[in-house]
C-alpha cells in the first residue's frame, strides 16, 4: 500500500439534493431470509446472558467494543469513507474499514453507496431509509432486511472502487466479525483458566461482547437514519426534514448535529458551535496531532454565520 489515498474524493454536496423517480413499491416488502434470520438472531442470543451471567470483565468488554466499534462506523464508515471529509494513509483506512466491518453493518464501499444516495435524495423517493415516506420502523431496520438496497451502486463509489484492498474488505466484510468472536471466545476460556477470579468464560465474552454490543451498536446508529428525521430542531432550512438532537449525539459520538451534517456533509466535524459535543471529532482532532488523519475539512465560515442568523431569529 502506498503512503497516502490517491483517487480524488466525489464532489461535495452543500446541501441534500430530492431525485424524484420513485423506486418500485415490490422491492421494498421482499424480506431477505438471511438478513432477517441474523436480526433475529443476534436479538434473541442477548438473552443468553441469563445463563453465561454478568462479570465486570464482561461489562468492560461490551462497553469498549460499544466504543471503538461505534467509533469506526461514525469516524470511519461515515465521514470516512461515505464523505471523505478528511484524509489518511491507505493501511489506516484499511484498519479503520476493518474494525466498521466487525459491527456487522456490511462493507465500507456499500455502506458508502447507500449513505451517498441518502444524501442525494434525502427523504425523497429513493431514499434508502426515510421515516417520512415508509415510518420509524422502516427507516430503523426495515430498509436493513429488504431487497431493494442489499447491492452496491458502484458508480456512486468509484473513487474505492480503485482500490483492491478496500474492495477485497468489502466483499469478505464478514471475515472481520469472525475473526472477533473467535478472540472473544478464546480469550475469555484463556482468561478464566489464568484468572478464575475474574468470573469470566469464552461464552460470557461472546454474548456479552458480540451479541449484545452489536445490538447497542445497532441500534444507535440507526437511530441517525429514523429518530433524527422526525425529533429535533432544525437550525438551517435544508430541503429535507433532517434535525440536531443533543441526546442521540451522545451515545452516535456527535452523530445527533445531523441538521448541520446534511447542511454542510463535507465538514469532518458535525457539532458546528460550543456546546454541540463530538467525541468522534475530538478522536480525530487527537488523532491529527500524531499525523494519522490530516486535512480535517471544516464548514466554511458564511455557514457558520447562517447558523448563528437562524438561531437568532427562532429566539
Amino acid at each position: 500500500m502506498s503512503a497516502a489515498l490517491s483517487p480524488a474524493a466525489p464532489a461535495a454536496r452543500p446541501a441534500a439534493e430530492v431525485v424524484a423517480a420513485p423506486p418500485a413499491a415490490e422491492p421494498y416488502r421482499r424480506f431477505r431470509l438471511f438478513p432477517t434470520a441474523w436480526f433475529a438472531g443476534i436479538h434473541i442470543a442477548c438473552f443468553a446472558a441469563f445463563f453465561v451471567g454478568i462479570s465486570w470483565t464482561a461489562v468492560a468488554v461490551c462497553v469498549g467494543l460499544y466504543v471503538v466499534r461505534m467509533f469506526a462506523i461514525t469516524a470511519g464508515y461515515h465521514r470516512y469513507f461515505s464523505h471523505r471529509a478528511y484524509d489518511t494513509s491507505r493501511p489506516f483506512a484499511f484498519l479503520l474499514g476493518s474494525v466498521g466491518a466487525t459491527a456487522f453493518q456490511k462493507g465500507p464501499i456499500w455502506w458508502a453507496s447507500v449513505h451517498r444516495l441518502h444524501h442525494r435524495a434525502s427523504d425523497g423517493p429513493e431514499d434508502a431509509h426515510s421515516p417520512l415516506k415508509r415510518g420509524f420502523w422502516w427507516a430503523h431496520v426495515g430498509w436493513i432486511l429488504a431487497s431493494t438496497h442489499s447491492d452496491t451502486d458502484e458508480e456512486r463509489v468509484r473513487d474505492w472502487m480503485r482500490l483492491p484492498e478496500i474492495r477485497l474488505l468489502d466483499r469478505f466484510h464478514w471475515v472481520p466479525p469472525v475473526l472477533l468472536g473467535a478472540l472473544l471466545f478464546f480469550g475469555g476460556n484463556a482468561l478464566a483458566a489464568a484468572y478464575p477470579s475474574l468470573h469470566t468464560s469464552g461464552a460470557q465474552l461472546l454474548v456479552w461482547g458480540m451479541a449484545i454490543s452489536t445490538v447497542l451498536v445497532y441500534h444507535g446508529s440507526w437511530c441517525v437514519n429514523s429518530a433524527l428525521h422526525l425529533w429535533g430542531k432544525r437550525r438551517f432550512a435544508t430541503p429535507d426534514q433532517s434535525r440536531n438532537n443533543g441526546w442521540v449525539a451522545l451515545f452516535t459520538f456527535g452523530e445527533g448535529w445531523h441538521n448541520n451534517h446534511h447542511r454542510w456533509p463535507a465538514s469532518e466535524r458535525q457539532g458546528f458551535y460550543p456546546g454541540e459535543h463530538d467525541f468522534s471529532h475530538a478522536v480525530l482532532k487527537a488523532l491529527s496531532w500524531v499525523r494519522l488523519v490530516w486535512n480535517l475539512k471544516t464548514p466554511p465560515p458564511e455557514i457558520l454565520e447562517e447558523g448563528r442568523r437562524s438561531a437568532a431569529s427562532a429566539g
